[in-house]
């Protein structure tokens, strides 16, 4: 090795120490020195010279120092944009960190682009220390070293990453990616990182295989930062890819972004650990950087957007989800384009905001949900397109919307509203009721309030006011005191309670082979588990046919008898379900109960280690109800639930006749208003709700058939009739919905609040 030392210095020129070059003379020799070069290889095409090397020698405390790097000196007419563009892709010279220089403007004649580095240019220090301490903590897990084949490579690749000092100038996100964030040309990406790898590699004298661990450690340390939940070691390891020229892998930049997303998530983060406290948006140019080298990802293409929201740039985030409109990636999804969205609707864009919203709720994979619903309709509201006489939306029409602006505008969006979503919080009802009130106000039309705070309106407003306020519906008219409108119940079409059926037909067969398999696990043996599911659906379909043709009398009341009879109790009190049947028939009820069968036995288990004795009286109750048929007894390994949701969606086409029995609002009976039959339970469903229906439908069903109830407590006697409260089926829905007030076409819309109470809603109605 010293002989090939000695070798190489033979060959160098013997300069006498005396003679010395100043650092301009010296930058403007090196200038002559390529445009020499260049006119030489000729002037109208391109010339490449391998591994051309450049010596300029000058003394340096009495040494000499070699200045060289492998560079490619081009030629080509002066005014060729593509020689231009390769020429600052790939004409370099890199300068030696102990040798302070500055960059030398280009001359006339040629282009020639000098990378410097100054001495004492340093990362920084303050994020240093925790990336240092990541890496000294990686380093020192055994299973992290046994990536490396020797302790040499650990020791030159330690030094390397944690020297302080730059090796070579500092490179940013636009040195190695073209403009088209959303794909780029890759290859040029990846020459781009590899001759910087090159550079880096001459300048440190590293080997390749070095290269490659010091790449292993710093994906190593994604996941440390992941593990740790401490983005702070990133930034540091963010500088040293782009100086080093690596190519990580998909995964690991994926990992560094879930870890950049920490950053926003804690709220404790000061402005120095801020992401963007040095004006840059890390998140975004890594996304940037990993769709540069992999195909664009969901997560890569909303930081995009996200990071050209910031800049105010909606018109350039739309047209980047544009760019990918043809890829696995052209759905639009809610995360990436309600940012935009709201950034039209800032920027009182409302013509793009309607033409984005119309395309987000288009697109089946996008889920809208009510902030972004208050939050676009509270824009068009105050930019005071719903006014009768406001000017148009342009494009509206070609959207699909009938009317461009005003009232008939509102009722189609908030139409579009309450066909996704169910309720809105307190905040979303303060969005709608400021955006409504500033743009009426601005009309110079009359509002009620004008503060942010909702007030609470009992009386009846006049026709010509702005309604936006909180209103208490009436639980037995229905009617909202402000508007006069009465609201809906909203039931269940005809088409769900047929799925409903189908459904609970379905569920029986699973249900029972659950059943069997936690018996089995229980070490309880079970035969003919498939044949016994098969009979739960048999017999699930027998009664639901049952119903259905069976004559007398139709039942309106479907009682879970075990629910009732075990409710404030650790057993069965038969006694407690006698009271309900006779509450139920002084008011006017035909109830029937759904009663497990080993309930009507004198002796049976309620658990483990716990046997119920039923006495002469209460199983003469019992045989009293199977005789008078109002008691249905569901055989065992049924489960019982389905049997009383099942008769809450059927017909009774015989004992109906075809009549409906459903009671209306302030009857003279005195009876509960609603759907019949009512289902009597208190249980929530919580195991039936995902398979039963979808949020909307269940709801609707719940609220239009179940009642719920409350025994009071007993003195003496638990034997003794005890009160029942009951608190009765909805009279009308617990969703959105819009309905005409008394003696005007106008629309008013009621919107169920999540932080308020049962009967309460948001109001809002636009003056006539």
């Amino acid at each position: 090795m010293r002989d090939e030392e000695r070798t190489r210095r033979r060959r160098m020129p013997r300069i006498s120490p005396s003679f010395r070059i100043g650092n301009t003379l010296r930058r403007r020799i090196a200038i002559i020195f390529a445009s020499c070069c260049t006119s030489l290889l000729g002037r109208h095409h391109i010339h490449i010279i391998p591994q051309s090397v450049a010596f300029i020698i000058t003394p340096c405390h009495h040494r000499y120092i070699q200045l060289s790097s492998q560079f490619n000196i081009l030629s080509s007419v002066s005014n060729s944009r593509s020689t231009r563009n390769y020429k600052r892709r790939y004409e370099h010279i890199i300068m030696p960190s102990t040798i302070s220089t500055d960059t030398e403007s280009t001359s006339s004649t040629s282009s020639s682009h000098t990378i410097s580095i100054s001495e004492g240019e340093y990362f920084d220090k303050n994020r240093f220390v925790a990336f240092e301490e990541a890496i000294e903590s990686i380093i020192s897990l055994p299973s992290k070293v046994k990536d490396f084949r020797n302790k040499e490579d650990i020791l030159a690749v330690k030094e390397h990453l944690l020297d302080k000092r730059r090796k070579l100038p500092k490179w940013g996100i636009d040195d190695v990616t073209t403009a088209n964030v959303g794909g780029g040309d890759k290859q040029y990406t990846k020459q781009r990182l590899q001759e910087r790898c090159t550079q880096y590699l001459n300048h440190t004298n590293l080997s390749q295989q070095q290269h490659k661990c010091m790449t292993v450690l710093l994906t190593h340390l994604a996941d440390h930062c992941a593990k740790t939940q401490s983005p702070q070691p990133f930034y540091i390891a963010w500088e040293k890819m782009l100086e080093v020229g690596m190519i990580p892998l998909s995964r690991t930049l994926s990992t560094y972004l879930y870890v950049l997303s920490l950053v926003e998530e804690d709220d404790d983060v000061t402005s120095d650990d801020d992401v963007t406290s040095d004006g840059r948006d890390f998140a975004a140019e890594v996304a940037m950087f990993h769709d540069a080298l992999y195909e664009p990802t969901e997560k890569t293409i909303t930081l995009l957007v996200k990071s050209l929201v910031n800049k105010g740039d909606a018109v350039g985030a739309e047209k980047l989800l544009d760019s990918l409109a043809d890829g696995p990636l052209g759905q639009l999804r809610h995360r990436t384009t309600s940012p935009i969205l709201k950034l039209y609707c800032e920027q009182e864009d409302i013509d793009s905001a309607l033409r984005l919203y119309h395309r987000m709720r288009t697109t089946s994979r996008v889920k809208m949900d009510a902030p972004t619903y208050a939050d676009f309709i509270a824009a068009v509201a105050q930019n005071g397109y719903f006014s009768s006489d406001s000017t148009c939306i342009v494009g509206a029409g070609d959207l699909g919307y009938s009317q461009s602006c005003g009232p008939d505008l509102l009722g189609a969006l908030l139409t579009e509203m309450s066909e996704d979503v169910l309720e809105i919080s307190e905040e979303s009802a303060r969005v709608l009721h400021n955006g409504f009130t500033a743009g009426f106000r601005e009309s110079g039309r009359s509002v009620i309030s004008e503060s942010d705070c909702i007030a609470n309106m009992t009386t009846l407003c006049d026709n010509d006011m702005l309604v936006t306020n909180r209103v208490s519906v009436d639980n037995d008219s229905a009617k909202c005191p402000a508007t006069g409108a009465t609201l809906r119940l909203i039931v269940l079409e005809q088409s769900q309670r047929i799925h409903v059926h189908d459904t609970l037909l379905d569920m029986a067969r699973g249900k029972s082979m659950d059943y069997t398999a936690k018996l089995a696990a229980k070490g309880r043996a079970t035969k003919g588990n498939a044949e016994k599911a098969e009979m739960a659906t048999k017999i699930l379909k027998e009664f639901s046919e049952w119903l259905d043709t069976r004559e007398g009398k139709p039942y309106t009341a479907i009682v879970d008898g075990a629910n009732v009879a075990y409710f404030g109790w650790g057993r069965i009190n038969v006694h407690q379900l006698m009271n309900m049947v006779n509450a139920l028939e002084e008011q006017g009820e035909y109830p029937l109960v759904v009663f497990p069968k080993k309930y009507t036995w004198r002796k049976f288990h309620l658990r483990q280690g716990m046997m119920q004795v039923l006495n002469d009286e209460e199983l003469e109750f019992l045989e009293d109800l199977q005789e008078k048929g109002q008691m249905y007894v569901v055989p065992p390994m049924c489960l019982d639930d389905l049997y009383w949701m099942l008769a809450s969606v059927s017909n009774q086409t015989e004992s109906t006749k075809g009549e409906n029995i459903d009671v209306p609002k302030n009857n003279a009976s005195g009876r509960f208003p609603g759907l019949r039959p009512m289902v009597i339970s208190n249980d929530k469903m919580r195991d039936h709700k995902m398979d039963l229906l979808e949020e909307r439908a269940f709801r609707r069903w719940c609220c239009s058939h179940i009642v719920n109830y409350n025994f009071t407590e007993f003195v003496e006697n638990s034997t003794e009739p005890r009160e029942i409260s009951f608190c009765s089926a909805d009279v009308f829905s617990d969703e959105i919905q819009g309905n005409e007030c008394p003696g005007s076409s106008d629309m008013a819309w009621h919107f169920p609040v999540t932080e308020w109470g049962g009967n309460e809603r948001f109001c809002l109605k636009l003056p006539s």
